[in-house]
């Protein structure tokens, strides 16, 4: 093995798990996929000219593979949001070109997109392939790959509008939203949402009941439900909550026996919140850094 190999994998190793994150939604899953693209590269028998798009391709057919599985398939029906992750945080080995478009909105759009729309966009929007170099990893012409990216970027249209709010806008309606939840003020937290908000949770296979509120499987919609759902499961949530960012945004953390229970995360839009993502499934928090 040349140590040039060596070298040039590990310069492209960021960017690959950042697709592979996407793509799949949790780290562990995107770890696995660049480990077996560090395989493929060290057994490759042909001569590359463009190590990064090589790489990239190699890693979005392995995601592709995965999405495709079986196992994937039966995992469609439940409702599940990626695990949050801190792209500040330097031990995740996602790289700088994790910054961009991973907020949990642009992330659940990704989701409702196909395998194929979720590759296109990504190869395309964020990692700036070329329709020539993406429609040989989807086997389909250069003007088929063109209309797959023009349907996914009506896919995700709304996720990269809620985007836009800054971060100190995203923070006063963040605290704004956890004080009226946490008095049980149903009026003030009604003011907040937009009208046909979006309350989207994931507690596991196994399912999370915070008092009388289960795990909600499916999105919850409209103001004055969420209000009443979420002020009554803040009354026996976990007193403990911190502020954080997370996916390039600001969110709440609760924590139950010093272990992260909840994380919060807010879309706004036109000064309002429009969806609401609970993810409280353990086994996709723990990448928090308890402090």
């Amino acid at each position: 093995m040349a140590d040039d190999d060596v070298t040039i994998f590990e310069q492209h190793r960021g960017a690959l798990k950042a697709l592979a994150y996407r793509m799949l939604g949790d780290t562990a899953s995107a770890e696995d996929v660049v480990q077996e693209a560090w395989i493929r590269w060290q057994g490759r028998e042909v001569q590359v000219e463009n190590p990064r798009s090589y790489l990239l391709t190699v890693a979005t057919r392995l995601c592709l593979n995965v999405l495709g599985s079986a196992r994937a398939r039966r995992e469609e029906p439940r409702t599940w949001l990626p695990e949050p992750i801190d792209v500040e945080d330097q031990s995740s080995g996602l790289g700088l070109e994790v910054m961009e478009q991973v907020s949990m909105a642009f992330l659940v759009a990704l989701q409702r997109l196909s395998p194929a729309e979720r590759a296109v966009l990504l190869m395309h929007d964020v990692f700036d392939m070329t329709h020539a170099e993406i429609a040989k990893v989807l086997d389909k012409t250069e003007a088929a790959s063109r209309q797959v990216l023009k349907r996914a970027k009506q896919g995700v249209t709304e996720a990269r509008e809620v985007v836009a709010a800054s971060h100190d806008d995203h923070r006063r309606m963040l605290r704004a939203f956890a004080e009226a939840s946490r008095t049980g003020n149903v009026a003030a937290l009604t003011a907040l949402l937009a009208e046909d908000a979006v309350l989207i949770t994931d507690g596991g296979r196994s399912g999370v009941r915070v008092g009388r509120v289960r795990n909600l499987n499916r999105p919850f919609r409209g103001a004055k439900k969420i209000a009443s759902v979420v002020a009554r499961s803040w009354q026996a949530a976990p007193e403990e909550t911190r502020e954080y960012v997370l996916n390039g945004q600001p969110a709440i953390v609760a924590f139950r026996d010093g272990r992260p229970f909840a994380a919060l995360f807010l879309a706004i839009a036109n000064g309002k919140i429009v969806q609401i993502f609970i993810q409280a499934d353990r086994d996709r928090l723990g990448r928090i850094v308890v402090s």
